[in-house]
């Protein structure tokens, strides 16, 4: 290869080297990862919770730590968040979950639990991720609590003052 001077020679070195990687078949498609008995496995995080899933084919129903969800989710909007990677893929009913969750509070297991099936269900059919990863599903939501720092009564918050 010729050395590059400019910036022009650049932009041809460039175009010589895609147009050599286009020429070549496309990238294998990747295969589904299930295990012996057909289910996907991932792990979801979300705040302190860590929600360990299993995602099979089925009917729809959700078990979290041996309970329905329902039952162990009361609040309908946790209840939501759990339905939303099916409805996003277009796969509402079609897949039976079970999960362990442990650490933080609802909101931060419902998450987690949310993670764990959209990451579950890229692994049981790759075609699923597109509409996962635009919706923002597949990404850890890193926001944790901030710490409590010296002097100060919460992270940020100050003692009160007072003047006498």
């Amino acid at each position: 290869m010729a050395e590059i001077r400019s910036l022009d020679a650049l932009k041809e070195a460039v175009n010589e080297v895609a147009a050599e990687i286009m020429g070549e078949e496309p990238a294998p498609k990747p295969e589904p990862k299930r295990d012996q008995w057909g289910r996907a496995y991932a792990t979801g995080k979300r705040k302190d919770a860590v929600a360990r899933v299993w995602v099979k084919p089925g009917t729809g129903k959700v078990t979290v730590n041996g309970r329905d969800v329902a039952e162990y989710f009361a609040r309908p909007v946790l209840q939501m968040i759990l339905r939303q990677p099916f409805q996003v893929a277009n796969v509402a009913g079609q897949f039976d979950v079970m999960c362990t969750v442990r650490g933080g509070g609802l909101s931060g297991q419902a998450g987690a639990v949310k993670h764990g099936i959209s990451k579950a269900l890229t692994l049981y059919d790759p075609e699923l991720r597109a509409p996962l990863k635009a919706a923002g599903f597949l990404t850890r939501d890193s926001r944790v609590v901030e710490r409590k720092k010296y002097g100060r009564r919460k992270a940020r918050r100050s003692f009160q003052f007072s003047k006498r």
